[in-house]
């Protein structure tokens, strides 16, 4: 795949699987043994372990959203710096659902094999998203 394949490949993940949650997207995207460590910290193998975390991602937080903030792609990695939001609906962290918007930063690195994504390490920014939780628990 040339740049701007992986670059439209990283985009479709981001707008179909995760901010559309079409998960008939996930085939196509990953490799059968995908390996994935997302942005609160969860690690997954395979198309279902995946799957797994996203629904578990948009359980938690409704309304989620990423936004790739800025994308630099060379074969056969791609980095994206990212904003992840939403609003928080289901216990996180340990701490109880407040309806409250959240949001915060990531930095994704994908690997590719061939046309698919082989490997996604996410590293988010569990620090703020913490701080964020506590604020918004308070009140």
């Amino acid at each position: 795949m040339d740049t701007d394949q992986l670059r439209m490949a990283v985009e479709t993940f981001y707008a179909d699987v995760w901010n559309r949650r079409d998960k008939s997207k996930i085939a196509p995207l990953l490799c059968a043994n995908f390996t994935f460590r997302g942005s609160l910290g969860q690690t997954k193998t395979g198309r279902d372990g995946f799957a797994s975390y996203l629904d578990f991602v948009h359980r938690v937080i409704s309304d989620f959203r990423c936004d790739i903030v800025e994308l630099v792609v060379e074969q056969p990695k791609a980095f994206a710096r990212m904003r992840f939001s939403g609003f928080h609906r289901g216990e996180l962290f340990g701490f109880q659902p407040t309806g409250k918007p959240v949001e915060w930063a990531g930095a994704a690195l994908f690997t590719f094999s061939g046309r698919q994504i082989a490997d996604l390490w996410v590293l988010g920014d569990v620090h703020g998203l913490l701080r964020l939780l506590e604020q918004n628990a308070l009140g």
